[in-house]
């Protein structure tokens, strides 16, 4: 099988890759630069795609004896991810800029053109395993709880998982490390990346400034309505959120404040205690199946978060979309965010939270 391994210049997939050599594949290594202006080097585990990890990534390939080229997919990557991640923000919504990566880049435009170019498969260092069987290629949860990834993949469509491999599944993140020492690979002591990969320094807020401006308001108590503060921009916000609001005086109980609602058009940001997060009934829209459809109504775990809990709950089809009810409540729900739906350890698909209520 001729197999394009994705390497973004970490031990992930640089193992992932050895893997599918090992397993007499024909691989190429393919590194991905997202930025037409990529930092130099590295800011401690922060970002990536810069010229330091196409470097790594090289050296990788050349370890494994394997072609390698660097495919510029900035442009992609502007309009896909970072243009959508600031019209959503600017909209008042929390996107995941990493599962709109895997969808429309990594395994959508890669993907179309390893298929073009005679590929067989695209590989990458995700932790997730793919399973086959009698209704086709399912995804299902890497063996590493702590490292699994199949929440970020659930955007992945039936067509796509099929031209998909992810050989770190079944291992975890030790072994992996492990692996890439017995293999003599550099970047096996690498740390990983953390944060937005095109927000190195992992200041949120000031790269929306940049880009939006500052549009000043309310900070107003979801209760009384009273003001309590004011803000540069409510699109700096996010439901859940609990730090940088900025209060002049506590809240007569002495509690936290948490932000309960953004609302873009009114410039407003209201807050109030933990108690007002609670949700159990969470509306979903754009979904995408990674197989079959499911049943019309049935008991299934949802998961709102890279790294959060599954919540269990039961999930009716709705117009375009899906609702959630909630066995206990959750909180800290923001529109924007993916609701991603397993079955046991299978991923059955996700869809963008509209809203959360009570």
């Amino acid at each position: 099988m001729r197999v394009l391994a994705a390497m973004s210049g970490g031990v992930d997939s640089a193992v992932a890759a050895a893997r599918m050599v090992a397993a007499g594949h024909a691989v190429t290594g393919v590194h991905l630069a997202l930025s037409r202006n990529a930092a130099s080097y590295r800011s401690g585990a922060r970002g990536c795609c810069t010229i330091e990890d196409a470097r790594d990534a090289w050296r990788a390939a050349d370890r494994l004896g394997i072609p390698f080229y660097v495919w510029d997919m900035s442009e992609e990557f502007a309009a896909e991810v970072v243009e959508d991640f600031v019209a959503e923000y600017a909209a008042g919504r929390t996107p995941n800029p990493c599962l709109r990566c895997n969808e429309r880049i990594k395994f959508a435009a890669v993907l179309d053109r390893a298929r073009a170019l005679g590929f067989d498969a695209v590989a990458s260092g995700h932790y997730a395993r793919l399973v086959d069987g009698p209704l086709g290629r399912q995804l299902h949860r890497a063996v590493d709880a702590g490292k699994d990834q199949s929440y970020v993949l659930g955007v992945l469509d039936a067509e796509q998982l099929a031209g998909c491999a992810f050989p770190l599944g079944d291992s975890t993140k030790a072994e992996v490390r492990a692996e890439a020492r017995a293999l003599g690979l550099a970047v096996a002591a690498k740390p990983d990346s953390h944060d937005i990969c095109f927000i190195p320094t992992g200041d949120t807020g000031g790269f929306l400034r940049d880009r939006l401006g500052s549009a000043p308001g309310q900070v107003v108590d979801a209760a009384t309505g009273e003001v309590l503060g004011h803000h540069d921009g409510a699109h700096a916000f996010t439901v859940g959120q609990r730090r940088g609001l900025h209060l002049g005086r506590p809240a007569p109980d002495g509690a936290r404040r948490y932000v309960v609602e953004v609302d873009i058009t009114a410039r407003r940001v209201a807050v109030g205690p933990a108690a007002m997060l609670d949700v159990t009934r969470i509306r979903a829209g754009r979904p995408r199946w990674c197989g079959p459809q499911p049943a019309a109504e049935g008991r299934l775990g949802v998961q709102v978060r890279a790294h959060g809990e599954e919540l269990p709950g039961l999930v009716r089809m709705v117009g375009d979309g899906f609702e959630v009810d909630l066995d206990v409540p959750a909180r800290g729900i923001a529109p924007g965010q993916a609701a991603v739906l397993y079955d046991g350890t299978r991923v059955v698909g996700s869809g963008t939270i509209l809203r959360g209520s009570r």
